[in-house]
C-alpha cells in the first residue's frame, strides 16, 4: 500500500528529492585509506550507517505527520515508514558513492546495516537478536566484542559482538536508560552504574569504566515464566507431587515463607507459583528493587495488587526510595499479604515486622547457598538497618516472623549442561536460642539434591495447621524417597 505525502507523491518515492550529499563530507567519517582503490570496508559500512541514521532522523517525523497529521502514528506504522525511508536512503547513498567513484556496500551488508539501524531506533540494537531468541536466559557482555549467552538448557556460548566499539555500547546503554521512563537516568563516570528494566521485562545492569580495561560491561537476565503454577513446576521437574501438595498447604494455611537459592536458581519463578495458590480476592502489595514478579500484570489471577518499586536518586542525588521505606509504606495500604521480591539489605526488619504483625502468608526471596545459611544472611542484613538490633534480638524477630525456608538448587551444581533446578530443602523455623535460630529440616537434599521428606521432623501443631487449614494429606510426608519420577 502506498501512502500519499504532503504533495501527493506515493511513499515509495522521495518527493523533491535533491541529489544526495555523500557522507564523506563529514570530517568525522573521513578515512585516509578511502581513496577509491583500497577502501576500508568497516569505514564504508560506518558511512552508510551514519547516512541512514541522519536521513531517518530528518525524514521520519515529516513522513509520520504526513500520514497522520492530527493523530498519533502507532509503532508498527512508524516502523514501516522507517523501512521505506531507509531503503530510499540506501539507494541514494549508493548513487552518491558511484558518483564519487567509491566502493559500494554489498547488498547483504546493506540490508544488515538497515536492520541494525531499525533495531537501534525501535529495538535493542545489537542486543535484539539475542532478545528475540526465547532460549536465551542470560546475556553477559564483558566488553562490546566479548559477549556470552546462557541458555535455558544450561549451555553457555560466546556469541557475536553487540556493538562496533566501547563508545557505541555505552551509547546503547544510555539509549536504553532513556527509554525506561520519565526519570533522568545518568550513565557516566559520575554515575557509573545503571539498573533498568527492558520493554520485554528483562533486567539490565551495566557499569562503565570500572573493569580492568575501563570499558562498559553489562548483564541481562530474563525470566522465562512470567506466570507460573505449582503444577507447571512439577511438570518441569522442579518439584515432585508430594512437594507440590506440601507447598500448596503452606500457602493456604498462610505460613510466612522465605525462598532461598543462588543466582538463577528459580526463586522468582517459585514465588510466582506459590502466589498462584492465593485466594484471588486477597490484597497483595509487592515490594521490589526492580520489577520482576509481575503479579499485577495478571488481573484474572491477582486482581487486587499494588506493585511498588524502589527508586534510585535523580541526577541531583534526591528522590531515592529504598525497599525498607516501601515495606513500611506498603503496610499502610491494607495488604493481606506482603511480598518482597528479594531481600537485599535493611528491609529485612520491616519485612519481619510485617510477617509477625498480622500479615501472615507473606513471602520473600533471599540469596543464600543453603536453607540453614538463610538465617545468617538475614541477621547480616538486619545489622545494616537503622535499628541496629543485636544478633539475639534479630534472631528472635526472625523466629517470630518466618515459618518456613524453601531452598532451590541445581541437581549438578558444576555441570554446564544437563542440570535442573529443583527444590532441595525445606526448613521449619522452631524458635531462637541466643545467637542461633532453631529449625527443623523437614525436607532434606537427597543424593541428587532433590528434596526428600524427613519422617517426624514436622512439629505436631504445625502438621495440624497444614492438615486443617491447608488441606495437607500427611501421607505425602511418609515416603522417604519422595515422589520424584524414577
Amino acid at each position: 500500500m502506498t501512502v500519499p505525502t504532503d504533495d501527493g507523491q506515493p511513499l515509495t518515492t522521495l518527493p523533491n528529492h535533491r541529489p544526495p550529499v555523500s557522507p564523506l563530507a563529514d570530517p568525522a567519517l573521513q578515512n585516509s585509506d578511502l581513496d577509491g582503490k583500497s577502501p576500508d570496508t568497516a569505514a564504508v559500512v560506518a558511512r552508510l550507517r551514519h547516512h541512514l541514521r541522519t536521513v531517518l532522523s530528518a525524514e521520519l517525523p515529516k513522513r509520520a505527520e504526513a500520514v497522520h497529521p492530527r493523530s498519533t502514528i502507532d509503532h508498527d506504522e512508524r516502523k514501516a515508514l522507517a523501512w521505506a525511508i531507509l531503503d530510499e536512503a540506501a539507494a541514494a547513498h549508493s548513487e552518491a558513492e558511484l558518483m564519487a567513484n567509491r566502493l559500494l556496500v554489498a547488498k547483504d551488508a546493506e540490508q544488515q546495516v538497515i536492520t541494525e539501524v531499525i533495531n537501534e531506533v525501535f529495538g535493542m540494537a545489537g542486543l535484539q537478536p539475542l532478545l528475540d531468541d526465547p532460549s536465551v536466559e542470560t546475556i553477559n557482555v564483558n566488553r562490546f566484542d566479548r559477549v556470552f549467552a546462557q541458555y535455558r538448557d544450561g549451555r553457555r556460548t560466546q556469541v557475536a559482538p553487540i556493538a562496533a566499539s566501547n563508545e557505541e555500547l555505552t551509547d546503547l546503554v544510555r539509549m536504553l536508560a532513556a527509554r525506561t521512563g520519565s526519570e533522568e537516568r545518568r550513565f557516566d563516570r559520575g554515575a557509573p552504574s545503571v539498573n533498568l528494566q527492558l520493554p520485554g521485562g528483562e533486567r539490565l545492569f551495566a557499569v562503565m569504566a570500572l573493569t580492568g580495561e575501563g570499558v562498559t560491561a553489562l548483564s541481562i537476565r530474563r525470566h522465562g515464566y512470567r506466570t507460573a503454577t505449582l503444577p507447571q513446576l512439577r511438570a518441569l521437574g522442579t518439584l515432585d507431587p508430594g512437594l507440590e501438595h506440601f507447598l500448596r498447604a503452606l500457602v493456604r494455611s498462610r505460613k510466612n515463607i522465605v525462598i532461598t537459592g543462588g543466582t538463577g536458581s528459580g526463586k522468582t519463578t517459585l514465588l510466582r507459583a506459590l502466589a498462584s495458590e492465593m485466594d484471588p480476592m486477597e490484597r497483595i502489595v509487592t515490594i521490589e528493587d526492580a520489577f520482576e514478579l509481575g503479579l499485577d500484570l495478571d488481573p484474572e489471577l491477582h486482581p487486587d495488587v499494588t506493585a511498588l518499586q524502589a527508586r534510585e536518586p535523580n541526577i541531583e542525588g534526591e528522590g531515592g526510595i529504598t525497599q525498607a521505606e516501601l515495606v513500611r509504606w506498603g503496610l499502610r495500604m491494607s495488604p493481606d499479604r506482603v511480598i518482597v521480591g528479594e531481600i537485599r539489605g535493611p528491609e529485612v526488619i520491616p519485612m519481619c515486622n510485617a510477617m509477625s504483625q498480622g500479615n501472615d502468608g507473606s513471602m520473600a526471596t533471599l540469596h543464600a547457598s543453603s536453607s540453614r545459611i538463610a538465617f545468617t544472611r538475614l541477621a547480616s542484613y538486619a545489622a545494616q538497618g537503622v535499628e541496629r538490633l543485636p544478633l539475639e534480638a534479630t534472631n528472635l524477630l526472625v523466629a517470630s516472623a518466618v515459618h518456613f525456608v524453601v531452598h532451590l538448587a541445581y541437581t549438578h551444581p558444576r555441570a554446564a549442561e544437563g542440570r535442573a533446578r529443583v527444590v532441595s530443602s525445606i526448613r521449619e523455623v522452631v524458635g531462637a536460642d541466643g545467637a542461633h535460630v532453631v529449625s527443623n529440616e523437614v525436607y532434606r537434599p537427597g543424593p541428587d539434591r532433590r528434596a526428600l521428606p524427613v519422617a517426624g521432623a514436622l512439629r505436631t501443631d504445625t502438621l495440624d495447621d497444614l492438615v486443617i487449614e491447608g488441606g495437607l494429606d500427611p501421607g505425602v510426608l511418609e515416603h522417604p524417597t519422595g515422589w520424584w519420577p524414577q
